[in-house]
């Protein structure tokens, strides 16, 4: 999928993402630890809630919601860490390259240098996405990659 944008999740909004993740596997890929069902004052509380965190919607073409991420504030503030990225079914296949350009565009926004992420290590789509946008991978531990990018 071509012809995506991103749109800075402020004020908070959380009811939008609580639609898209009403499967509890997704829920859980994204999350592992939050409630079941989605539970937008616990997102708010508990996993979006630090002060220079930022989060986005992805949108399609036609400015529809189709996909979320949140760089949150890694060490420190020249550091994001890219969690919580979730993409609609519809809008997979393909849609990889032009997140990981949505994802570098928001941190460079933010100021960022680096950019880091963990994905699960059976995630193969999710791994080879990110490898081919340049993230390089530093190590495994407990089933999770731990990926970086550096912006220069």
């Amino acid at each position: 999928m071509t012809g995506l944008t991103i749109r800075k999740n402020a004020p908070f909004e959380l009811v939008t993402l609580g639609e898209m993740l009403t499967d509890p596997d997704d829920l859980k890929l994204v999350n592992p630890n939050a409630k079941h069902p989605f539970d937008a004052q616990e997102w708010a509380e508990k996993w979006l809630n630090e002060p220079d965190d930022a989060s986005f919607y992805i949108l399609d073409g036609d400015g529809t919601p189709v996909g979320f991420f949140a760089l949150r504030v890694g060490i420190g503030p020249e550091v994001r860490h890219l969690t919580y990225a979730y993409v609609v079914p519809e809008a997979r296949g393909g849609a990889g390259a032009e997140m990981a350009r949505l994802v570098e565009e928001a941190a460079r926004a933010l100021d960022a240098l680096t950019i880091t992420l963990k994905v699960e290590t059976d995630n193969e789509p999710a791994l080879n996405a990110y490898r081919s946008a340049g993230f390089e991978e530093l190590s495994r531990r407990g089933g999770m990659a731990t990926m970086r990018r550096d912006l220069g």
